[in-house]
């Protein structure tokens, strides 16, 4: 026989156990698997959004549209020239893309919220 030890290994008896599963909250089993409860759920999201995006369309739209109402109660407003541009132009460049602009960003962030705000809903459910 050999001086050098025996080498042993020593681990806990249930190492080699099945692992339990990761529990999944009901919610979340309901969303996943599109039962009546999860698509109750799914839908309140979209309406949500759906409510979101009509709002912001029609704040847009809202403003947009006004423009023609103010060059039609302001007629003479075509002539006026501020540094040698109409203030027509001026009014229907950069303020409407900047409108949109912002329109779309707000947009985004609101609807990132809705969802982050669902999934901690569904989470905590």
């Amino acid at each position: 026989m050999s001086d050098t030890p025996q080498r042993v290994v020593v681990t806990h008896p249930r190492t080699r156990a099945a692992r339990p599963r990761p529990r999944h909250h009901p919610v979340v089993r309901d969303v996943h698997e599109q039962t009546a409860l999860g698509e109750v759920y799914v839908r309140s999201l979209m309406r949500a959004q759906l409510r979101l995006g009509l709002l912001v369309c029609g704040a847009v739209c809202l403003v947009l549209g006004s423009l023609p109402l103010l060059f039609a109660l302001a007629p003479g407003l075509h002539r006026v020239r501020v540094w040698g541009v109409g203030v027509p132009w001026l009014v229907l460049g950069p303020p409407v893309y900047a409108l949109l602009v912002t329109a779309g960003v707000l947009y985004v962030r609101r609807a990132e919220r809705n969802e982050r705000e669902f999934a901690e809903h569904v989470r905590r459910s």
